[in-house]
């Protein structure tokens, strides 16, 4: 059973996968980073410092009502977040396109780069196929 486990761990497929878990992790932290430091506060900038996370409606009805949602939240009070629920949404439009502009110039990358490597085989001289070299010896024993 050990060595059916090491040949499972050993598989190329098995180690792709981790390793595409651990980058996947670090992309993940950069392009947060990206979005809550660089991306965010231009929007807040540009909506002029609409912070939509502390949007909420206090579903217990109290008196004196709270005034931010983390209050709410610490009191214990039942709390319809739907700012909360907008800041996630825009986070995600926000990261889903910056992932799309780096996978698309990544495949740009890459496509260029095969295109050079199709030049470079394209451009290598070629000798006869195996099949041409056999019908020329055919062709000058038949003489």
């Amino acid at each position: 059973m050990l060595n059916e486990f090491k040949a499972f761990i050993a598989k190329g497929n098995v180690v792709d996968l981790a390793v595409g878990i651990i980058i996947g992790a670090a992309f993940t932290a950069i392009v947060n980073s990206l979005v809550a430091d660089l991306i965010n506060p231009i929007i807040g900038l540009i909506t002029g410092g609409v912070d939509f996370s502390n949007l909420f409606f206090d579903l217990s009805m109290t008196e004196p009502a709270y005034t931010s949602l983390a209050a709410a939240r610490d009191a214990g009070a039942p709390v319809f977040a739907y700012g909360a629920f907008i800041t996630a949404v825009i986070n995600f439009l926000i990261i889903a396109w910056v992932v799309f502009l780096l996978v698309k110039a990544v495949n740009k990358l890459k496509a260029a780069t095969e295109r050079k490597e199709a030049a470079a085989a394209a451009a290598a001289p070629t000798g006869p196929s195996e099949l041409d070299v056999l019908l020329e010896i055919r062709d000058a024993l038949k003489h």
